[in-house]
């Protein structure tokens, strides 16, 4: 994709950009959403790329990741977020995107990118096996009682 640029996120108003992209797969008000990442960056390493393309470059598809460690990966991937911004979905966004986070965590050494998808996005489904990721268990939750909504 000529033209098309990726790029780590890391100050308030890159992620404040770039809200208008993630509140499509995670609709939270700015302000949580600004107070969570700074949280996940400094409790557990959390990453946010952005692909840009067009005249002004704008945010067109994001990627937040955590690269980590278990016993049963080693060193690993887990992808919390991949959106493409609505009106460009179905132009190669998400795929370019989710190839260049394989490359990466690649030349990092992990030994794979994982994620989880809810039950109901079959379209999101179909696209990550079109783009070479397997099926292969189930994530399960247990609810907790809690004062906080996240």
């Amino acid at each position: 994709m000529d033209g098309v640029l990726i790029e780590e996120l890391t100050t308030t108003a890159e992620f404040r950009e770039s809200h208008r992209v993630m509140e499509q797969l995670r609709p939270i008000d700015e302000s949580t959403y600004l107070g969570l990442i700074e949280k996940m960056q400094s409790e557990g390493g959390y990453r946010l790329f952005a692909l840009r393309d067009g005249p002004d470059d704008e945010i067109r598809a994001l990627a937040g990741l955590e690269m980590g460690h278990n016993l049963y990966h080693g060193k690993h991937v887990w992808l919390h977020e991949l959106v493409v911004d609505e009106p460009h979905r179905g132009h190669g966004y998400g795929s370019h995107l989710l190839g260049w986070v394989g490359e990466w965590a690649d030349e990092r050494d992990c030994s794979r990118v994982e994620l989880a998808s809810g039950l109901w996005r079959d379209e999101a489904h179909e696209f990550y096996e079109e783009n070479g990721l397997d099926r292969y268990c189930y994530t399960f939750k247990l609810e907790l009682s809690t004062d906080s909504p996240y």
